[in-house]
């Protein structure tokens, strides 16, 4: 086995605190760099809101930071081969000033 193959890695254990178990909900990332490190800010925004809110940060060393790239589109591509192609909603992401929402289309009250 190749020493890249996850296989032959030891079993490791990850602990989830009941606290973070349910996690946090985000609609929004915001992904800033430095020449040592990556930062993830995912935040919730209301609708009607000028404001978001950061719910967690995350800090990635550069190497790390690929490594999670890499992970999810591995993961994007399992996704669509097993439910189909993820529709794409159109809004600011072909603006490089506006940070990435996750949010669908907006409902009006």
């Amino acid at each position: 086995m190749a020493a890249d193959d996850p296989k032959s890695r030891p079993p490791f254990n990850i602990e989830l605190p009941e606290d973070q178990a349910f996690g946090v909900y985000a609609n929004l990332a915001v992904i800033t760099h430095s020449p040592v490190e990556f930062v993830l800010d995912f935040a919730q925004m209301a609708p009607g809101l000028a404001k978001a809110q950061v719910r967690s940060r995350v800090i990635l060393a550069p190497h790390h930071a690929k490594r999670l790239m890499r992970a999810l589109n591995e993961n994007v591509q399992r996704f669509e081969a097993q439910h189909g192609p993820i529709k794409e909603i159109g809004g600011p992401s072909n603006d490089p000033a506006m940070p990435m929402t996750f949010s669908g289309p907006q409902g009006e009250a």
